[in-house]
C-alpha cells in the first residue's frame, strides 16, 4: 500500500468510527419499536432532508452521473432534472399528507398504513406490499454490498470480500443497534461529506483548467456538442429520463421519511433544505464531469474510466488525506442507501409479517429484538447473494425502482388525495404496476422505447381507479380519518 492510500485508510477510518459512534448514541435513545422503526417521528427538518437525500442518491450521484456527462455530454442530464422535479413534487404533495395521515390512523410502516387507510381486513394489501418490500430490498442492498466490496478493491487493492464483510460489519453495526435514529444521524453526515465534496472539487479543479470561460472553451473547441441538453436525444428519450420522477412517489426507503418529522409544519422547512441539497449536489456531479473532461483534454490524456472521474479529480487536487475524504463520500452514498433500506426491510418483516401472523401480544422490547434480529438476517442473506461478486444483482436492481414506482406510486398518491380508493382497486393497481413495469423492462425492444415506468404507472394508476369505481362502498371510519387528516393539514397551514 502507498503512503498515499495510507493517508486515505486513516480518512475513512475514522469516517467508519464516527458512524459506529452515532449508532452507539442513537442505540441509547431506542426503547419502542417506533423509536426502532421510525425514531419517535422526532426528526427535525434539517436530519428529514438530508436522510431522504442520502438514501436516495446512492453511488449513481457521485459516479454514475458523472461519468455519463464526462463521456457523452449534457444530454445526459435530463435523468437528473427528471428526479429533481419528481422529489420536489414528492415533498410538496406526499411529505405532508402522509405525515398527517400515518398520525391519524397509528401506523409506522408503508404497508400498514395502506391496510389501514383502505379498511383491508383481509391483511392480502399489507401481506402483498411487504413482500415485495423484502424481496427487492434484500436484493437492493446487497447490490449495496457489491458496490462496496468493489470500492476497497479499486481504491486500496483490498480483496473484493474483505471489503464487502468490512462494508457490512459498519452497516449492520449501527443500523441494527441503533434503528432508524442511527440511520437518520449518519444520513446526515454522509449527505453533508458528499453535498461538500460535490462542490469542493469541481471549483477547486476550475483552477487547474483556467476558470470557468476557459473550462467552457476548451470543451467547445474539442465537442460543442458536450455542452447541449438537446443534441443527440429524442423527445421520446427525454420523456423516458424525465419519468425517473415518478419513481419518487413509491420508494419505501424515502417516504418513511416523511412520516418520521417531527410535524407537518416542518415538512416545508424540509423540502427547502433537501431540494436545496439535491439541486446544489447534482449541479456539482455536472460541474465535476465537464471540469474533469477539460483538464484530460488539456492535459492531452484520456480516463480510462469514466466513472471515476470524481475520485481521481479529488486525488489530483487534495492532500491524501482530504481525497479520503473525497473517497468517504463515495463510500457514503452507498452505506446510506444500505442502511435506509436494511431498516425498511426489518420493518416489513416485523411490523408487517410477523405482527400479522403472531396473534400473541408482546411487549416493545420483544419487538425491538426482532428488529435488530430481522436487519442481521437479511444482512446475512444479502452477503452471500453478494459473495460471488456477480454483475447480475447489479442488473436485477435496475427494475426496482420502476417496480417500486409502478407498484406503490399510483396506490400511494390516490390514498392521500381520493376518498374512494379501495382495497381491491390498491391490490389491482399494484400487482398490474409491477407486472407491466417488469415484462416492459425485460423486452428490450418495449425497453428501448420508452423506461418502463411510464406505462407501468400509468397503466397501475388507470386500474386502480377503474377497480376502486366498481367495488367500492361507504365506510364511516375510513371517511372519518380522511376528513381528519385533512383537518391536521389546514391546521398546519395556518
Amino acid at each position: 500500500m502507498t503512503q498515499e492510500q495510507t493517508y486515505q485508510l486513516i480518512a475513512i477510518i475514522l469516517y467508519m468510527a464516527l458512524l459506529l459512534y452515532i449508532g452507539w448514541y442513537a442505540y441509547r435513545r431506542t426503547a419502542s419499536l417506533t423509536d426502532y422503526m421510525l425514531g419517535g417521528r422526532s426528526l427535525g427538518p434539517l436530519t428529514t432532508a438530508l436522510s431522504a437525500g442520502a438514501a436516495d442518491m446512492s453511488g449513481w450521484l457521485l459516479m454514475a452521473l458523472p461519468g455519463a456527462i464526462y463521456l457523452t455530454g449534457l444530454a445526459e442530464a435530463w435523468m437528473a432534472i427528471g428526479l429533481l422535479m419528481g422529489a420536489y413534487m414528492n415533498w410538496l404533495i406526499v411529505a405532508p399528507r402522509l405525515r398527517a395521515y400515518t398520525a391519524v390512523n397509528n401506523t409506522i410502516t408503508i404497508p400498514s398504513f395502506l391496510e389501514n387507510r383502505l379498511g383491508d381486513t383481509s391483511r392480502l394489501l399489507r401481506i402483498f406490499s411487504s413482500i415485495i418490500i423484502l424481496v427487492f430490498f434484500t436484493f437492493y442492498v446487497s447490490s449495496g454490498m457489491v458496490s462496496g466490496g468493489k470500492f476497497f478493491e479499486s481504491s486500496f487493492s483490498l480483496n473484493y470480500h474483505y471489503g464487502l464483510l468490512i462494508v457490512a460489519a459498519v452497516v449492520v453495526a449501527y443500523t441494527l443497534f441503533g434503528g432508524f435514529l442511527a440511520v437518520s444521524y449518519t444520513d446526515v453526515v454522509q449527505g453533508l461529506i458528499m453535498f461538500l465534496s460535490l462542490i469542493l472539487v469541481p471549483i477547486v479543479g476550475l483552477t487547474l483548467t483556467g476558470g470557468i470561460s476557459e473550462t467552457i472553451e476548451t470543451i467547445r473547441q474539442a465537442d460543442a456538442t458536450h455542452l447541449s441538453l438537446v443534441k443527440g436525444v429524442t423527445f421520446l428519450g427525454v420523456i423516458s429520463s424525465l419519468a425517473w420522477g415518478l419513481g419518487y412517489f413509491g420508494q419505501p426507503h424515502i417516504i418513511v421519511r416523511f412520516m418520521a418529522i417531527k410535524t407537518i409544519k416542518e415538512t416545508k422547512r424540509a423540502r427547502l433544505i433537501g431540494m436545496s441539497w439535491m439541486f446544489l449536489s447534482l449541479v456539482g456531479a455536472a460541474a465535476t464531469a465537464l471540469v474533469g473532461y477539460a483538464y484530460f483534454l488539456q492535459q492531452g490524456e484520456t480516463l480510462a474510466d469514466h466513472e471515476t472521474i470524481f475520485i481521481v479529480l479529488g486525488q489530483i487536487l487534495f492532500h491524501p488525506i482530504i481525497s479520503g475524504v473525497i473517497l468517504a463520500a463515495v463510500l457514503s452514498a452507498v452505506m446510506s442507501t444500505i442502511s435506509s433500506q436494511l431498516i425498511v426491510t426489518s420493518s416489513a418483516l416485523i411490523e408487517d409479517l410477523y405482527k400479522v401472523f403472531d396473534k400473541k401480544a408482546h411487549d416493545e422490547k420483544h419487538y425491538v429484538l426482532l428488529g435488530r434480529l430481522a436487519v442481521l438476517t437479511v444482512s446475512i442473506v444479502a452477503i452471500l447473494l453478494a459473495w460471488p461478486n456477480n454483475e447480475s444483482i447489479l442488473e436485477l436492481v435496475s427494475f426496482a425502482w420502476a417496480g417500486f414506482g409502478s407498484a406503490f406510486g399510483p396506490v400511494i398518491l390516490l390514498s392521500l388525495y381520493w376518498r374512494k380508493i379501495t382495497a381491491k382497486g390498491a391490490m389491482a393497481g399494484m400487482v398490474t404496476g409491477a407486472i407491466v413495469s417488469f415484462i416492459w423492462g425485460s423486452m428490450e425492444v418495449l425497453k428501448s422505447t420508452i423506461y418502463e415506468i411510464v406505462p407501468g404507472f400509468a397503466l397501475g394508476m388507470v386500474i386502480t381507479v377503474i377497480v376502486s369505481l366498481i367495488t367500492y362502498e361507504k365506510n364511516e371510519a375510513i371517511d372519518a380519518d380522511f376528513t381528519e387528516m385533512k383537518r391536521h393539514i389546514k391546521a398546519a397551514k395556518k
